[in-house]
Order: structure tokens, then C-alpha cells, then sequence
């Protein structure tokens, strides 16, 4: 799954708030010294915050994925590099701390937020993450930007409500930015780390109040690029030495044997390495998927979830791109894109093909595969750093219905394992109904498999360091957390067809 990068070049040393050039701000020419008319002034440029606040806005209309609509915002706007990372740090981190910053703003606008429009809403947030959370920001410019933009957007009474909502602010941030003071624990890690009381309670629940405080907290840490190694055309050595001579700060993955964290340096899919699929951008967690897979050369091998194909192509990798490799995805348009990464990583194993898969067996017919992964659709609860609108958006009522999906899922790729064949269950959510307890009743339903805990030894050596599995008596699952390797949040179980 693709995700956000923070860049520091928007903040780190301090914005540069780009306003575009302007023909003819001195005032119109009528016409020049030959009479003839001067040319029409060109549009002015958007500036950060204004393609950020457009992004917020439609992010909020439209229930749309923040990476997607952002991505279109920078597209069309044609920021510099600079800009286009002050834009993507305004518009993940005013809707990752929504919640705290609407608690600081409540206590600042008189006729309450609800009353406002949705843009001045969007942009008294993003004003206020600027003033709470980003310290090199000088107060002065968040607020005269605001500004700026209240006045374009809007009248003389918005504009002068905007800049006395944020001057107020401004005079109170030693106290706005000190920590929250409410007692009774939900409350206290739903504001401070501003995440919806429900979500809080249930992980607490499942968790405690100190480990569910860390998922909160990790969740909103920016994530850092991380790229998988296509084995069959160079060593991590190698990628990393290529990595350095192109001025990437990188370094060996501690939880994938083929992972790179890299930290720096520039657009990681506009590599030279990246064009000749000698790696792929993958999050650490998910590259832990297929090795636990541990797919032999030549098996016969189906990832029922494929789209867009990050697991499918590792799975063809440790296979040494012989045997069979089926990409099965429900939406016939990601089939191209499965496709597309298995031609760019010179893979010929990996056959992509479109269909539900609640219906497989019918289509490839029973105990037909060595190994079946599926990664399951789900509530996305352990990406938030990547999608922070999913917390605001998701439902204990979505995560009832996706685990209903989950079930029947897993029921039919069950169909699919040959004796003593494999079954690989994964999601990418920290939730128990989607995880533990969908596994828990699959094995009590099905006799014929169990959890099968022979993992590789290179995937349980890292997690048994770190405390994740004990050092003895591994079952055979694991729920990886955010701030565990500072990856996904992830759940894998790894099942063994005994009959």
C-alpha cells in the first residue's frame, strides 16, 4: 500500500511561503508605446496553504483518501519541491490532530465551530497545527497567511474573525501547548493525541492504557520510506551502496531481511534503481507477509488480494520467479497495475487474474495451491499514519461489517490449500475482531488446520529480540504494532493444512 513521506524540506528549516509570480501587480497596463494592448496578467500561483486547504476541504466533502486527492492537488498545482512539502505536512497533520486542535479552538471562537463554514473551519485548523505543532513556522506568518487567505476566499468580517481567533491564539500558546488536563484516562489520550474516544476505549481494552497511549502516539508520527530488494537482481549491500552514491540516507531493515529504511534523500520511485526493479517501495511489516509465506521454488501459489501486487511479487522473488504465482483482485483496473510491477521487477511467474475471491475454488477449483496468502481487506487501523482521515471516518459498525467479509473469505480460501499445504491470513489493522478472534473461529470450525508456528528463522530472530513473541512456545501469529519498528500495524498468522 502506498503512503506519505513526510519531506522536511517544507519545515525543517523553515517555510518558504511561495505566492507565485504576478504580471502586472504594479497596476494595469492600458496598452503599450504601439498602441496595441498589453497581455492579460497571468493567473497567480497557488501557495502551499492554499492547495493544502483546498485538499482539506475536499478531503472533508468527500470522504476521499487524503493521499489520493492530495496527489491530485500537487498535480495541478505545480508547487516547488519545498512547497509541495509544507502542503503534504499541513494536510497530514491538520487532519491527524483534528481533535486536539478543535479542543484549542473552541475555546476561541464565540459562536462555536459548528457554526462555521467548512473552509474557515479547515483553515483555522490548519492555521492552528501550524502555531501548536510546528515550531520553525514564525507564529507571525501562519497568522498573516491565514489571513491572506480568509480575505481572497472571503469578506472583511471573516478575514477579521480569522485573525482574531488566531492573534488570541498566538498570545496563549505556552498554554495551548502544554498537555491536557482531563482525568479520567479515554479522554485524556483521545484530546492529547486526538483520536475518537471509542477507538481509544476499544484499544484500551484490548491493549491497556500504556500500550494503547503508544499506538496513539506512533500513529502520528510521520512514516519513513522503506523499499524491498528484488533478490533476483541485487544484495541489500548493493542497494544500499547505490542508495548513498545518490544521496539517500539509508540503512538495513532490523525486521525484513530485504528491507532498506530509507530516511532521506528524494523521490525513492524516480530512481535509477527503482526503473530497473531492482527494489520496490514496500512498508516493512507488509514485506514481512510473504516471508513468512516462505514459498519453495516451483509451488503452485495464490495471494487472493493481490491489487496493487507488493506481496505477489516478493512471494515470485523467494520463489526464484519459477513456479506459479496467481494475482487474483476483485476491480478488473488494478489488474494492470499487478501487471505493470511484475514486467517492471522482471518477473514471469505472476499471472494476474480478476475475480471475487469468495469464489476461487470454483474458478481454479479445490486444493489447487501449495500456499494461499489472503490479505484480507480491512479496517486499515494500523496505517493511520499513512491515511489519518481513517480514524475519523472508520466505525465500530465498519470494522462488524468487514469482519463478516473477512470470514467468508477465509472460509473459501481454506478450499484452496492442498494437504499439508499453507494458509497465510493478514490485515493491516490492530483489531481483535479482525485478527485473533477471526482466527480463533476459523480454527474452531475447521479441524483440518492449525497454527503452524515454523516460521524462518530470519522473521522470528528480530521479533523475539524485541519482545514481540516469546522466546519459546511461539503459536504461530503475531500482531505487529506502530511503534514496534516504527512500521504498519500488522497481523499475521501463518496456518498448516494437517488433513
Amino acid at each position: 500500500m502506498s503512503g506519505r513521506e513526510r519531506s522536511g524540506g517544507g519545515h525543517a528549516s523553515g517555510p518558504k511561503r511561495h505566492h507565485g509570480a504576478r504580471n502586472g501587480q504594479g497596476g494595469e497596463r492600458k496598452g503599450g508605446g504601439d498602441g496595441k494592448p498589453s497581455p492579460k496578467p497571468s493567473p497567480r500561483q497557488s501557495t502551499a496553504r492554499e492547495v493544502a486547504l483546498h485538499t482539506l476541504v475536499k478531503v472533508a466533502e468527500s470522504r476521499a483518501f487524503s493521499n489520493l486527492q492530495l496527489n491530485r492537488s500537487l498535480q495541478e498545482a505545480g508547487l516547488s519541491r519545498q512547497d509541495a512539502a509544507l502542503a503534504t505536512e499541513l494536510v497530514y497533520g491538520t487532519i491527524q490532530r483534528q481533535r486536539t486542535l478543535d479542543y484549542r479552538l473552541t475555546s476561541l471562537v464565540s459562536k462555536g465551530l459548528d457554526k462555521l463554514a467548512p473552509w474557515v473551519l479547515q483553515l483555522l485548523r490548519m492555521s492552528a497545527y501550524q502555531l501548536l505543532f510546528l515550531d520553525r513556522i514564525p507564529p507571525h506568518a501562519a497568522v498573516n497567511e491565514a489571513v491572506g487567505i480568509a480575505k481572497r476566499r472571503g469578506h472583511a468580517g471573516i478575514s477579521g474573525m480569522v485573525n482574531g481567533v488566531l492573534r488570541n491564539m498566538e498570545r496563549k500558546l505556552v498554554e495551548m501547548k502544554s498537555g491536557i488536563n482531563e482525568k479520567e484516562p479515554v479522554q485524556r489520550i483521545g484530546i492529547q493525541h486526538s483520536y475518537p474516544d471509542w477507538l481509544v476505549e476499544r484499544w484500551m481494552e484490548t491493549y491497556g492504557e500504556a500500550e494503547t497511549e503508544a499506538i496513539c502516539a506512533s500513529s502520528n508520527a510521520a512514516p519513513h520510506a522503506s523499499i524491498r530488494v528484488n533478490r533476483l537482481l541485487a544484495s541489500r549491500e548493493k542497494a544500499l551502496g547505490m542508495l548513498a552514491d545518490a544521496g539517500f540516507e539509508a540503512s538495513a531493515s532490523p525486521l525484513a531481511s530485504c528491507g532498506i529504511v530509507v530516511r532521506g534523500g528524494g523521490n525513492l520511485a524516480s530512481t535509477d534503481g527503482y526503473n530497473k526493479g531492482l527494489w520496490t517501495l514496500q512498508d516493512e511489516s507488509s514485506m514481512l507477509v510473504a516471508e513468512v509465506c516462505a514459498p519453495e521454488p516451483g509451488m503452485a501459489v495464490i495471494d487472493c488480494c493481490a491489487a496493487p501486487g507488493g506481496k505477489t511479487t516478493h512471494l515470485a522473488e523467494i520463489m526464484n520467479d519459477t513456479g506459479r504465482v496467481v494475482a487474483n483482485d476483485l476491480h478488473p483496473h488494478k489488474r494492470k497495475l499487478i501487471e505493470d510491477g511484475a514486467e517492471r521487477l522482471g518477473l514471469r511467474s505472476v499471472h494476474a487474474a480478476t475475480g471475487d475471491a469468495g469464489e476461487l475454488a470454483k474458478q481454479h477449483g479445490a486444493e489447487s495451491f501449495h500456499l494461499v496468502l489472503l490479505d484480507a481487506p480491512c479496517s486499515g487501523l494500523g496505517v493511520i499514519r499513512r491515511k489519518p482521515e481513517i480514524k475519523w471516518t472508520k466505525t465500530p459498525e465498519d470494522i462488524q461489517e468487514i469482519a463478516k467479509i473477512q470470514k467468508r473469505l477465509l472460509r473459501e480460501a481454506a478450499k484452496l490449500v492442498r494437504p499439508e499445504g499453507r494458509l497465510v491470513y493478514s490485515t493491516c489493522t490492530i483489531e481483535l475482531d479482525e485478527n485473533e478472534r477471526q482466527i480463533e473461529a476459523f480454527l474452531k470450525e475447521n479441524e483440518n488446520f492449525q497454527l503452524d508456528p515454523h516460521w524462518p528463522e530470519e522473521v522470528l530472530a528480530p521479533l523475539r529480540a524485541s519482545g514481540i513473541i516469546p522466546a519459546e512456545h511461539f503459536k504461530g501469529a503475531v500482531q505487529l504494532l506502530p511503534q514496534h519498528f516504527g512500521s504498519d500495524g500488522f497481523y499475521i498468522a501463518r496456518l498448516k493444512r494437517v488433513k
